[in-house]
């Protein structure tokens, strides 16, 4: 199987391997100006001010993009990230889209104005091919000069705006952007990295589980449809000290949301210093079976220090090296603050430490929050609900069905949202491990109604902390749930009895959502109602 593997998951069982730092940092240190950030392709652009945009410089100023590329490989690391941390559409807007909210706040009507624009979609991909290249030919010079293969990481950053949560304290509801959005504009940068010839992808600084699940199904369409398989790093970021991402999932919560990707790598970056970072990193290697890694910043924010942070490289090495030395890591590098003295700081040490060892099925690598993972189902909504075989029943909270609840129904009809909301919160309060939404209605617009419900939902930390069965016999109504719930949820339920195509299909589209799924006993001859029929359907579907 090590034969297999990509190289980059050979190097990485074969030691710790080094990624760069910080991009924004380096180039910061320069002190460009408003009109080196324009150059010439942006001279005449009447928009707001475009100083700060680290991303624009890769078609202003490209070789001080690539030099920086250069410190750091020289500097000893392994991998480059490209400088594509906010390069989509919906990043781009905040400096290269002229228009603006035409109701005062940016909603989904804003966001697909941005998302369908042809010139910013074809910036952005001008821009995410020129900096795989940039990174691509900074690679092979340096891997050339040293004997050693170095690899590009085309980086996926995180979004300006977040599909989980609503920017409207006084709308819980509200969602300024779509699932749908969110995967057209991380596609679009996707297709171009993968032009432009880069090893890996990398999602990054992941604050949204949705933004992320938005983000891996346009990855697996884009592989799907060039042919290609690359790896994929999937790295979170804690924002506090209460161990939760901006959305509010624990760690291990997270872990289960994204693990339908099978990244061989999981890493936590950014947000948080060495010091701060240490107990979920932690926390990380002990739960999770695959590949760990870490890159965080040089401590936490502090105007006054010269990078913006305090950890000094004299300061910073030793910290990250700890984590070496403790077995936790298989990859390690430098998030806000860092410059490539950072990374030369521990490089070589670093690559000198044996790496992080973990349990394996067959030398594959998949992300689990157990040993026992072909035995565990592993479902999150805040939190992780990990269903192991000594688990008991699991308890699912069906009131809030239109079918199984005559009070949750008519609360629903009235558009009383507010008291069917209170049922979801006093079925997790009594003990619900799971809850069940099903709104197939005749009166009602169930695709609409399973939308609004789940965002508001998503919008209680009482009730979003267990996961969400999505139930439904409608498939447009449990897709549309599909895209509106970060946690690793329930599909109910998909079945044969429409044959063995359609069935695949749901199947695979469940997973690429990040969710499980329940199948029924049924095939295209009805449902099974024997021994021996239930034993084959169940097989079959098994299979």
């Amino acid at each position: 199987m090590a034969n297999s593997l990509h190289p980059f998951e050979a190097l990485l069982r074969r030691r710790v391997v080094v990624l760069d730092g910080a991009m924004g940092t380096t180039l910061q240190r320069l002190g460009l100006t408003e009109a080196d950030f324009r150059g010439q392709r942006f001279r005449d652009w009447k928009g707001k001010d475009l100083k700060g945009g680290i991303e624009l410089l890769l078609l202003t100023q490209p070789h001080l993009v690539q030099q920086v590329h250069e410190e750091y490989l020289q500097a000893g690391a392994d991998v480059v990230e490209t400088n594509t941390f906010s390069a989509t559409t919906i990043g781009l807007q905040e400096f290269l889209f002229a228009g603006t909210p035409q109701n005062g706040r940016k909603d989904p009507e804003f966001f697909e104005r941005v998302v369908t624009d042809a010139n910013l979609r074809q910036t952005a991909h001008e821009m995410n091919l020129a900096a795989a290249r940039l990174a691509r030919e900074a690679a092979d010079r340096v891997g050339n000069e040293t004997g050693e293969r170095r690899f590009v990481a085309g980086a996926l950053g995180p979004l300006p705006v977040t599909a989980s949560l609503s920017p409207d304290v006084n709308d819980p509801g509200f969602r300024a952007i779509t699932f749908d959005q969110i995967r057209q504009s991380y596609r679009d940068q996707i297709d171009a990295l993968l032009e432009g010839g880069i090893d890996l992808l990398i999602v990054e600084t992941i604050f949204d589980t949705l933004n992320a699940k938005a983000a891996l199904f346009a990855i697996a369409e884009a592989l799907e449809k060039n042919g290609r398989t690359v790896p994929l790093v999937i790295s979170g970021t804690v924002t506090d000290r209460s161990g939760r991402t901006l959305s509010g999932q624990t760690v291990e919560a997270f872990l289960n949301s994204i693990e339908h990707a099978r990244p061989p790598a999981i890493v936590l970056n950014c947000a948080l210093g060495p010091d701060e970072m240490e107990p979920f990193l932690e926390e990380l290697a002990h739960t999770s079976s695959t590949f760990v890694s870490a890159y965080p910043n040089a401590g936490l924010p502090d105007p006054l220090s010269e990078t913006g942070f305090p950890e000094t490289p004299q300061t910073f090495a030793p910290k990250v090296l700890k984590w070496v030395q403790n077995g936790w890591l298989n990859m390690v590098g430098g998030c806000c603050g860092t410059t490539p003295a950072h990374i030369a700081a521990f490089a070589k040490q670093a690559r000198e430490l044996p790496p992080h060892a973990f349990k394996s099925d067959g030398g594959t690598t998949s992300v689990s929050s157990s040993d026992s993972d072909t035995t565990s189902l592993h479902l999150s909504g805040l939190e992780p609900l990990n269903i192991t075989p000594d688990f008991g029943f699991v308890v699912i909270g069906e009131r809030t069905n239109v079918t199984g609840s005559p009070r949750f129904s008519k609360l629903i009809l009235a558009d009383d949202l507010e008291g069917a909301l209170s049922i979801a919160r006093q079925q997790v309060g009594g003990g619900a491990n799971i809850i069940d939404v099903n709104l197939d209605e005749g009166m009602l617009d169930s695709e609409a109604a399973m939308t609004r419900f789940l965002k508001l939902i998503g919008s209680e930390p009482e009730i979003a902390r267990v996961p969400v069965m999505i139930d439904s016999s409608k498939w447009s109504v449990i897709e549309a749930g599909l895209k509106c719930v970060q946690g690793k949820s329930v599909v109910n339920s998909i079945s044969l009895k429409n044959g063995e195509e359609e069935f695949l299909r749901q199947a695979r589209s469940i997973r690429r959502y990040g969710a499980a799924a329940i199948v029924m006993a049924f095939d295209e001859h009805g449902q099974a109602d024997t021994f021996q029929r239930r034993t084959q359907v169940c097989r079959r579907a098994y299979d």
